[in-house]
């Protein structure tokens, strides 16, 4: 009697790494939209992750230093955006449960967002700042 195959862990793929300040968020959305179509991820999903992707990198922008890093990687059929800043870091607490309401002074809009459009988003923070990453599966 056989076993099957089991179904290796591919190492991830860097499809592109860049540094980021405000000026330089349309020229990211740009990239991580043409590498999101060469990898396959068909629309709608494809903007939907663009805007994840925008809202989290707009937040390292605003409240975490004026820019930091994003990585794209391609993992077991998903695409992984790690974006890291240098700020101060935040708890996963600060995302709201329930759909904020317009004109709240409530933070982690974006977040809610983000994580509202991808498969999976997942954060961690230490001394050096945070890393958000957004995944979403690739067909």
């Amino acid at each position: 009697m056989s076993t099957p195959p089991r179904s290796r862990e591919v190492p991830p793929v860097t499809l592109l790494e860049s540094r980021f300040n405000q000026d330089d968020l349309p020229r990211l959305r740009m990239l991580v939209e043409q590498y999101a179509g060469h990898q396959g991820l068909p629309e709608p999903r494809r903007s939907e992750f663009i805007v994840a992707l925008d809202a989290v990198a707009v937040n390292a922008v605003e409240h975490a230093g004026g820019g930091g890093k994003l990585i794209l990687q391609r993992s077991n059929g998903h695409l992984n955006c790690h974006i890291h800043d240098s700020g101060p870091g935040f708890s996963a607490d600060v995302i709201p449960e329930r759909t904020p309401e317009l004109g709240c002074d409530e933070s982690g809009r974006g977040l809610w967002l983000a994580d509202l459009l991808t498969d999976e988003m997942r954060i961690s923070t230490g001394p050096g700042g945070a890393t958000v990453t957004l995944t979403v599966r690739l067909p």
